[in-house]
């Protein structure tokens, strides 16, 4: 009996063990990372954000974060490790140390005749001749009968009190971490100990890697289904116009598999009303046109329908069955469009190069979305190449208050971000008519609202100008700044309802060609990630190019340091063009806000490659009348400038002439000119 109670308390100790090695250590890296984590607060303080309740901290938002399937696995688990150790406690208490007057039922120091009184109860009740229980007779044998020799008989006596057992010494006991019934493999035992094989070691594998494989196989990493890049990649045109890429963002699988049911019919239809005026639909031939809408497929009608809702803010009228697949719309949206720019600036001609213009459409949906802003808002009105779009981000502003302060000549909505603190509220409380309150909520968004700078270099490494063919390296820094100091934050969203990190493309594209050479998307918000990164690229950079340890370590601290001012390291490689000036343009675009995208205008230079496959040098003139060249070319072009980047909503004149109109922060191309330079840099537009 007791050694079936040590062997269960051995097995339990075992199970333990297994689960403490990895949940103690595990549980002090999660609590030493929440510790170190930086209270600051990220997120917009408008009252609008407050509302939305994405950031409240009240008890059921801490519940539901902390209730994550990591979370509550790790409580979960603790909870059995403290049962177990409650239990293995328990046992060992019964499992009783050798005491001959415990056992006998007396107190220490009983007389002899008390003990052989006692016995000869404990026979009666025990004896295998009183009593065929089996584990009477085992512990009749060996407690009772041990306890009454080791009280009476003088050798045994002597035995337990020098050595605590009336046999004398005893070894060292060793026992297996398994339960009893599994020792027996006799019968169902057997039965029960194979099938637990079997399924711990074969089938459990087994079904995890079933799983595993037939989720892959239809989801990338992701999360997004394989079906909806398929669908993308063959719907994706180079000359696809913004106001078409909602056409193809809503053909995605997730999409086509919400459940299209008839009780819908009816709220569908009266929302088609109400943002009828955003479907592009031909007024001239009205009904033919909503014909040939509702003739779609159903679940393509719901979708634009509900996206349309969300961008014109008439959410409200929807039903709870919509609006459950209205919030289903909008999770999926930001990982859906992350893709079709993928997609997008995916090499499709033999040099390699995406399409710039769907890019360009695709991050210009994001922004509406998240900023819930029409499309139609985008339409460049009153002299004015960026519409109004970027005031209905703000919070209270209608288009009755852009009208307002446009009577003010403010028409750009950079000019408002560039007006003073004080000339601004009293032209948003005199003139727009909103109250202090408003307008402080104005000045915490407009604070938020990040300027972005960038500066690009191109070069060969290690080689003197690039030459066509040359892989050239691009080095590009993109700052950030705000003025409320922060360089990590959430947007300004309220009509958004999840959480939404913004995020950067930064797009090398020759506009001209509608060519993107090089995209790559650029985030904000790890810090230690940027700084891992920068400091690898620039360590491997200078050690390519031959530097010594000491200048190796100056690179690299100044790399942190811009990083820790609000920086970040782009790289990327490309195959250099045929011989000739190529005029380029970065783009930065975010994702989030309308407004703050930026551009770097700069020409690049290939040399002709020669004929002995070396490089041979650029004459004395050539790079005194390769600038001067290039500087009366620029302000040639500086006016006639082909932009690609622009609104399907506008007039292509009108764009051309006001795109050269600022809206954010541009650092100038950076040139690299070294002992004789490849790169004229262009001025730099102020975009």
């Amino acid at each position: 009996m007791a050694a079936a109670e040590e062997n269960t308390s051995l097995f339990l100790i075992f199970i333990l063990t297994m689960i403490a090695l990895p949940l103690v250590p595990y549980t002090i890296m999660r609590l030493c990372r929440a510790a170190s984590e930086k209270a600051k607060t990220i997120h917009c303080r408008c009252s609008g954000c407050h509302r939305s309740g994405k950031y409240r901290k009240s008890i059921y938002k801490r519940i539901s974060n902390f209730s994550t399937c990591s979370n509550l696995t790790i409580v979960l688990l603790w909870i059995v490790m403290i049962f177990l150790v409650y239990y293995i406690k328990h046992v060992s208490r019964e499992v009783q140390v050798f005491e001959p007057f415990s056992i006998l039922g007396l107190e220490a120091g009983a007389s002899e005749s008390e003990i052989k009184k006692s016995y000869r109860r404990l026979s009666i009740q025990y004896h295998p001749d009183k009593n065929p229980d089996p584990e009477a007779h085992k512990y009749f044998i060996e407690y009772i009968s041990k306890a009454y020799q080791a009280l009476t008989d003088p050798v045994s006596r002597e035995n337990y009190e020098k050595y605590g057992h009336p046999d004398g010494r005893q070894g060292m006991q060793m026992g297996i971490a398994l339960p009893k019934f599994l020792l027996n493999i006799d019968g169902a035992s057997g039965g029960i100990m194979l099938l637990g094989i079997v399924g711990f070691c074969i089938l459990l594998p087994l079904m995890i890697a079933v799983i595993y494989l037939s989720r892959s196989s239809k989801y990338t990493g992701n999360y997004v289904m394989h079906q909806t890049l398929s669908t993308y990649y063959y719907f994706m045109k180079p000359s696809l116009a913004p106001s078409k890429v909602m056409d193809v963002f809503i053909k995605a699988a997730e999409y086509m598999e919400m459940p299209v049911r008839r009780s819908d019919d009816e709220p569908l239809q009266k929302l088609f009303v109400a943002v009828r005026s955003e479907l592009n639909l031909d007024l001239k031939n009205i009904k033919t046109e909503q014909a040939k809408f509702w003739k779609q497929h159903p679940s393509l009608v719901k979708m634009e329908l509900l996206i349309q809702a969300h961008l014109t803010r008439e959410s409200f009228v929807l039903t709870p069955a919509l609006l459950k697949d209205y919030r289903r719309m909008l999770e999926l949206a930001p990982r859906l469009l992350e893709e079709l720019v993928k997609i997008a600036v995916l090499p499709r001609n033999p040099h390699g190069f995406g399409w710039l213009r769907p890019a360009t459409g695709v991050i210009e949906l994001s922004q509406n979305i998240i900023q819930a802003v029409p499309l139609s808002a985008r339409k460049a009105t009153g002299g004015n190449s960026e519409g109004i779009a970027p005031f209905l981000q703000l919070p209270h502003f209608t288009e009755a208050t852009v009208k307002k302060i446009a009577r003010k000549k403010i028409r750009a909505f950079q000019e408002l971000c560039d007006m003073s603190v004080e000339d601004r509220a009293a032209l948003l409380t005199q003139v727009a008519g909103l109250s202090e309150e408003q307008a402080r909520d104005v000045e915490l968004v407009i604070d938020m609202i990040p300027s972005i700078e960038v500066e690009i270099k191109c070069e060969t490494e290690g080689e003197e100008g690039i030459q066509e063919g040359d892989v050239v390296t691009m080095y590009a820094w993109v700052s950030l700044q705000r003025c409320n100091g922060l360089t990590a934050a959430l947007p300004h969203c309220p009509n958004f309802p999840f959480h939404k990190e913004e995020n950067f493309w930064l797009l090398l594209a020759d506009a001209a060609s509608n060519d993107v050479w090089l995209s790559q998307k650029v985030s904000f918000m790890d810090e230690a990630t940027a700084i891992t990164a920068a400091s690898k690229a620039i360590q491997e950079t200078q050690e390519a190019l031959g530097a010594s340890a000491k200048d190796i370590g100056i690179a690299v601290r100044e790399a942190v340091d811009r990083v820790k001012k609000g920086s970040r390291l782009v790289m990327g490689k490309f195959q250099a063009p045929a011989e000739g000036t190529h005029n380029l343009t970065s783009f930065c675009l975010c994702d989030s806000w309308i407004g703050c995208d930026t551009k770097t205008s700069f020409k690049l230079k290939v040399l002709k490659r020669s004929r002995a496959g070396t490089r041979g040098h650029v004459p004395e003139e050539g790079p005194v009348a390769a600038a001067e060249d290039g500087i009366e070319e620029e302000e040639e072009e500086e006016e006639e400038e082909y932009d690609d980047y622009e609104s399907e909503y506008s007039d292509d004149e009108e764009e051309e002439k006001n795109k050269g109109k600022g809206k954010g922060r541009v650092a100038n191309g950076a040139a690299h000119q070294g002992g004789n330079s490849d790169i004229d840099s262009g001025s730099g537009n102020d975009e």
